[in-house]
């Protein structure tokens, strides 16, 4: 995936209008239709296809530059899986994150099996370059078999209570899935939860920033990110 700066050339709309429709799909619970609307009462007419165009061209750009300025995450990690329908075919979306619920990686694939679990495993370690203290997982055997291969010495923690900070990340992914009706293929899966989980990391608020200042300065600063990344600043 290219690594410039968000060009705009040729598109006739102004970059933060396009720039703001992307995050509008992406940051909330709206089906294309929905930011249409809120489009037009601003006073700019622009189609639910064009929206589409938008997003599948600039979101996946967008969010490439906001994962790699995601701050290293911790040394222990929460590991699950969801079952997502594709087509009338079962794919599982194997999902990391870090004790806080932030993202840490997503993959869609066809089983749920030893392999897939290493992959998941090999991938993690290889973006965020080390091996953690602990995964944390729920009893299915893959993970155990998995990281038996990859990391022999990564202590490993299976229980279907200790994992709620991984089941719990899968929500928003399931209420837009509602919103948005499934989805077309696996690679249409990939590259939505690639946008969506890289902008709700960025604008969720951190349990330690409680107060009203600290959310109202954090939300202020993801803005001034999204911005940046979207190269309208």
């Amino acid at each position: 995936m290219q690594t410039e700066k968000t060009s705009y050339k040729g598109h006739r709309f102004p970059p933060p209008i396009i720039a703001h429709v992307v995050w509008l799909y992406a940051r909330f619970n709206l089906s294309r239709r929905e930011v249409e609307e809120l489009m037009l009462e601003r006073g700019v007419d622009v189609s639910y296809e064009t929206i589409r165009r938008w997003t599948v061209k600039f979101g996946p750009l967008i969010a490439h530059v906001l994962r790699r300025r995601q701050p290293r995450p911790g040394d222990v990690w929460h590991l699950d899986e969801v079952v997502v329908k594709i087509a009338g075919r079962s794919y599982w979306l194997w999902r990391a994150v870090d004790r806080h619920g932030v993202v840490l990686e997503e993959i869609p694939q066809s089983r749920r099996d030893k392999r897939a679990a290493k992959r998941l495993l090999i991938k993690l370690m290889k973006r965020w370059s080390f091996v953690p203290k602990r995964i944390i997982t729920d009893k299915l055997r893959s993970y155990g078999a998995a990281k038996r291969e990859v990391a022999p010495g990564l202590d490993q923690w299976s229980h279907t209570g200790l994992n709620n900070r991984a089941e719990n990340s899968h929500l928003p992914f399931r209420k837009r899935e509602r919103t948005m009706q499934g989805f077309r293929s696996p690679g249409g899966l990939q590259r939505f939860v690639f946008m969506q989980s890289a902008t709700r990391n960025h604008f969720s608020v951190p349990a330690r920033r409680g107060s009203a200042l600290t959310i109202r300065y954090h939300r202020l600063e993801a803005f001034e990110m999204w911005k940046s990344a979207a190269n309208v600043a």
